[in-house]
C-alpha cells in the first residue's frame, strides 16, 4: 500500500452498511447502467463518443459517466470534464463517475472533475496519476539573438503546462486524506494506486 503518513485525515463520507455476503454495489444501484460509457485512449474519438451519448442520455435526472482507458490526450480529459462541470453548475444535475479496469492517466484528469464524494471505482480497479511528458527536438539555427524568443517560448510552454497539471493535482485530491504536496512527491514515478486504497484514502467514495 503506498505510504500517506504525511496526509492531513479527513472524516469519510458515510455510506449504507450491507451484510458481509452482500454486494457493495446493492447501494448504488444507478451505478449499474451508466448513461455514458467510455473506453480506449483519451483521443478526439473519445470526445466524440462523449458527445454523442450525452446528447442520447436524458435531459434531467442523475448523470453517470464511466471509463477504463489507460491513457491519452490531457486536454481532451480537461474538456470533457469541464463539459460535465458545466452540466452540474448551470443544470442543478448530479453527476457521478465511475472508474472501470484503470483509470490512468487522463483518465485520473477526467476523474478529477467531480467531487470526490461522487467517485466510485469497480473491484480490481487502478488509479494512475503521473506527471506530464514531453517528448521533442528543438532545432536552433540562426543568430543568438533570434534564438532568444524560440527558448523563451518553449520556457513558457513548460511552465504553463506545470500549472495546469499543479491545477489538476489539486483538483484531484481536494477532499481527500492525501495532500497536495504528498501527490506531487509521488507523481513522478507512477503513482498507481488500488480501488479499495483510493478509497480509504477518501480519493473516491466507494467501491463497487
Amino acid at each position: 500500500m503506498t505510504d500517506f503518513a504525511d496526509s492531513a485525515p479527513q472524516s469519510a463520507a458515510s455510506v449504507q452498511e450491507t451484510p458481509a455476503d452482500t454486494p457493495n454495489s446493492v447501494n448504488y444501484p444507478l451505478l449499474a447502467r451508466p448513461h455514458v460509457c467510455l473506453s480506449g485512449p483519451v483521443d478526439q474519438a473519445m470526445y466524440q463518443s462523449f458527445r454523442e451519448q450525452l446528447e442520447a442520455a436524458p435531459s434531467t435526472g442523475m448523470l453517470v459517466f464511466a471509463i477504463s482507458t489507460l491513457g491519452g490526450d490531457p486536454e481532451v480529459a480537461r474538456l470533457m470534464g469541464d463539459e460535465v462541470r458545466l452540466i452540474r453548475e448551470f443544470e442543478d444535475r448530479e453527476t457521478l463517475f465511475l472508474g472501470k479496469v484503470a483509470v490512468y492517466s487522463a483518465g485520473a484528469t477526467f476523474m478529477a472533475h467531480f467531487p470526490v464524494d461522487k467517485r466510485f471505482l469497480t473491484r480490481g480497479t487502478r488509479i494512475m496519476i503521473h506527471e506530464r511528458k514531453l517528448s521533442q527536438d528543438l532545432h536552433l539555427e540562426g543568430s543568438l539573438k533570434t534564438l532568444l524568443p524560440t527558448l523563451r517560448a518553449k520556457l513558457h510552454e513548460i511552465e504553463e503546462s506545470i500549472r495546469i497539471e499543479e491545477e489538476g493535482f489539486r483538483d484531484i485530491v481536494a477532499g481527500s486524506k492525501i495532500t497536495f504536496e504528498a501527490i506531487c512527491q509521488k507523481a513522478p514515478a507512477n503513482l498507481y494506486l488500488e480501488a479499495e486504497e483510493a478509497r480509504d484514502l477518501g480519493l473516491v467514495l466507494d467501491v463497487i
